[in-house]
């Protein structure tokens, strides 16, 4: 690389990093709109991943435009850690979410979940009791359930309608079970369940109770979860194509950084 394209280089890579920075942050803020408090687990590390690179990219941003070879070590150090901690997340993410799906019913627009679809680490996470009456009591404090008859009015169109995962898992039984709907927020439970799963008898029409300590709500729940990771390791892994290429060009910067000291010392 030629004393041209270093000096392009050192005007240049490290704006790029903090541009990509700030595109982090801005994701993390997106997820934060897009996401209520009980879903959205990876809104902060997000964030955090962007701040920690606009930091970094900062101090190689100063090494690079003073020609500083050992803030750039720091700088290619720091990104280095980053892109190896980005690839591992990525492929524990994809590992994760590759498993786990809905289920048709006959008659309703929308699917049904199951737990044991999911990978290990979303039920060991779920099945957590500390962290399930965390999520619990943000479900219940959610309207997720509450808007259900205001926006279906009638059992019709509440049968037609295309329930959410969180809809589907936590504010209703099992379909399995055959308790009759009355509306979009009660059931007769004063049939006998023809299932033996037993989120039958955990459904209460209570608004407390529903289905929020049924399997079936923590399996919406590992649905969203599912989404959410999938969108972020599809964005980390575009980060860690462009990171490694501002890597790249950040080492050859580095590297003519050090070559011009050691001509100026000769």
């Amino acid at each position: 690389m030629g004393m041209g394209t270093s000096t392009f280089v050192i005007r240049w890579v490290n704006f790029l990093t903090m541009l990509l920075a700030i595109a982090v942050i801005c994701f993390g803020v997106w997820m934060s709109t897009h996401h209520d408090t009980c879903r959205k687990s990876l809104t902060l590390p997000v964030m955090g991943l962007g701040a920690f690179i606009l930091l970094i990219s900062l101090i190689g941003f100063l090494g690079a435009l003073k020609n500083i070879s050992i803030l750039l070590w720091i700088y290619l150090a720091f990104l280095g850690l980053i892109l190896v901690g980005i690839l591992v997340f990525t492929v524990l993410a994809f590992i994760i979410t590759n498993s786990g799906s809905g289920h048709a019913v006959r008659g309703l627009r929308y699917e049904e979940y199951h737990l044991q679809d999911y990978s290990s680490w979303f039920r060991k996470q779920l099945n957590n009791s500390r962290n399930w009456e965390h999520l619990r009591s943000c479900l219940v404090k959610s309207e997720d359930c509450d808007e259900l008859p205001k926006k279906y009015k009638n059992l019709k169109q509440y049968k037609a309608a295309i329930l959410t995962p969180i809809e589907a898992g936590c504010c209703r039984p099992p379909s399995e079970c055959g308790y009759p709907a009355i509306n979009a927020s009660f059931y007769d439970l004063s049939f006998h369940p023809v299932s033996a799963n037993i989120d039958c008898k955990l459904y209460k029409n209570s608004r407390a109770v529903k289905c929020y300590n049924c399997d079936s709500c923590k399996a919406g729940a590992a649905q969203y979860m599912k989404k959410e990771w999938r969108v972020v390791a599809i964005f980390a892994l575009v980060l860690f194509v462009v990171l490694a290429t501002v890597y790249f060009v950040g080492c050859c910067a580095r590297r003519n950084a050090a070559r011009n000291h050691f001509s100026k010392v000769r």
